[in-house]
């Protein structure tokens, strides 16, 4: 068996977006100001291999929905030393439009997906809009070519990708939501992506209000915790403090990524 590689771990952010608390927990106070989106790809690599978590959004989609771009997520990625062009390995936390947008950047890329999101995506929930208005159709139409190009590889569950990076179904947020952990130099690291949009979502157990089981979603919290060596591990998939609580990438990429690798401020 080849030994537990450790993989360099970053989040590039790409767009935010300004939000009430109420648009982010379920109850919240409808007068309660200032929780605000951040909107990322992440990035994983160890001496051998390179994984990219998740691709974005575009800047026609960032317009019509209301977002703020501030980079295009492949020039993100080339500023961190990565090609999107050459990528051989994409993880598809879920469908969602800010997930999976921009996957046409990865031409090498094969893709991997729940079984259960493609169910999701494409079944008997999109017939109601408060689940399909997060989903973007064209591209959930552009992944099912890909299928048909034999370049998506589907997940029933868990499951590990490489020595030190696996694949783990959550649920909740979407019938197929998946996070990845990671062997890191500080051990094991969860990506949660939308499994946990904010730090807040699982500390407090106060819901995301964009879900399709909430039992779900509250039992992938514990599922995270877990999954990391140490909860302050567990990365979330929106909240701006990781800019905060993480270090910068590299010399001229503050505000742009950071370390996930490293142990997050308190």
């Amino acid at each position: 068996m080849d030994a537990i590689e450790e993989y360099e771990v970053y989040a590039m952010r790409y767009a935010t977006l300004a939000r009430k608390a109420a648009d982010n927990f379920i109850g919240a106070d409808p007068h309660e100001e200032g929780s605000p989106l951040d909107y990322f790809v992440w990035l994983a690599r160890s001496p051998s291999r390179t994984f990219v978590i998740d691709t974005g959004f575009d800047a026609q989609v960032a317009e019509r929905r209301g977002r703020k771009m501030l980079l295009a997520p492949d020039i993100g990625l080339r500023r961190l030393g990565v090609d999107a062009a050459e990528v051989r390995e994409v993880i598809i936390t879920h469908l969602h439009y800010d997930h999976v947008g921009n996957f046409a950047l990865f031409p090498k890329a094969r893709f991997h997906l729940q079984d259960r999101e493609m169910q999701f995506a494409t079944g008997r929930h999109m017939t109601q809009a408060i689940f399909s208005h997060a989903y973007e159709v064209e591209e959930v139409v552009g992944m099912v070519r890909q299928v048909y190009k034999g370049r998506v590889l589907f997940h029933d569950g868990d499951a590990a990708l490489a020595p030190g990076l696996s694949l783990h179904h959550i649920g909740g947020h979407t019938m197929g939501m998946q996070s990845v952990r990671v062997h890191t130099r500080v051990g094991w690291i969860v990506l949660a992506s939308d499994a946990t949009h904010l730090y807040a979502n699982m500390g407090e157990v106060r819901p995301f209000p964009i879900v399709h089981d909430v039992g779900a979603m509250v039992e992938g919290y514990r599922r995270l915790r877990e999954l990391a060596d140490d909860p302050r591990h567990v990365v979330p998939g929106h909240d701006p403090l990781v800019m905060q609580r993480y270090p910068a990438a590299g010399p001229g990429l503050e505000g742009v990524a950071v370390r996930l690798d490293a142990e997050p401020k308190a």
